[in-house]
């Protein structure tokens, strides 16, 4: 059974969504074991290594947009099924219909907005017919959420990669299984935690922020800190895609569809 484009929600209304692990959603809507795997954007392969070694015949191809990232991705020697590779999702590089399963973790809204369209179009072109897309963005809305926005206002992008979601799946590129709506649980010692770890992430530069931005910053994280720290409930959406058995649109190559995309 597959849901119209009409049914996608770009979140949800109650945010009350029980907290859990994505792997552990992962494991409830997909079947992974032997299947050839394309991720785009693994960021530092945490997720990467949670689903390539949580079962058995798991091929994956890993691309990573961020040069210094992939650099230190390859210095990865203990994942003997997963290939690294430096690339966007808007050229991948993977033939027609080689891969089973394709997963974008909170990575589309990174894509340059221009470019959405294609990646979605390449996700099409690398996947077998009855194959599955699973990608998951953050919802514009919750705690952890009103931090970032005051140096990393994401809401005009995050909307543009549902958009273009929805956009694929009403021309047909693909057919909505599902849309899922959960909180992932996140936390940080303290702030310089934070610090390192978002706003100094290597493939956004906010070397720039002012003093005074800084101190903002500083006193929101700090409403959130604890005996133990600081403790997020980050709302995220996933859209479970399917690409067709039977391609709508036969007259065109998903090759030539990219490449207009």
């Amino acid at each position: 059974m597959t849901l119209p484009a009409t049914n996608m929600r770009l979140s949800r209304a109650s945010g009350d969504e029980a907290p859990r692990s994505e792997l552990e959603l992962i494991d409830t809507l997909l079947t992974l074991d032997g299947c050839r795997i394309v991720e785009l954007g693994c960021g530092a392969a945490k997720l990467t290594r949670q689903y390539a070694t949580a079962g058995t015949g798991r091929e994956v191809l890993a691309l990573e947009v961020d040069e210094l990232q992939h650099a230190k991705n390859l210095e990865i020697d203990d994942l003997p099924n997963v290939r690294f590779s430096l690339g966007g999702a808007e050229s991948i590089p993977a033939g027609d219909g080689e891969f089973d399963v394709a997963f974008m973790f909170k990575s589309l809204h990174h894509v340059p907005t221009e470019l959405m369209g294609r990646a979605l179009a390449e996700l099409h072109r690398v996947l077998r017919p009855g194959g599955h897309a699973w990608i998951s963005e953050p919802v514009f809305a919750g705690a952890f959420n009103e931090v970032l926005r005051l140096f990393h206002d994401e809401e005009r992008v995050r909307l543009a990669a549902f958009e273009a979601v929805r956009g694929a799946v009403e021309q047909g590129l693909f057919e909505l299984v599902e849309e899922v709506f959960f909180n992932v649980p996140s936390h940080f010692a303290d702030f310089a935690e934070f610090e390192r770890t978002v706003i100094g992430v290597s493939h956004t530069d906010h070397s720039g922020m002012s003093p005074e931005l800084h101190a903002r910053v500083r006193e929101a994280f700090s409403r959130h800190i604890g005996p133990e720290g600081a403790h997020f409930a980050q709302p995220i959406r996933v859209d479970l895609l399917r690409k067709p058995l039977v391609d709508r649109d036969a007259g065109r190559t998903p090759r030539a569809r990219a490449e207009e995309a």
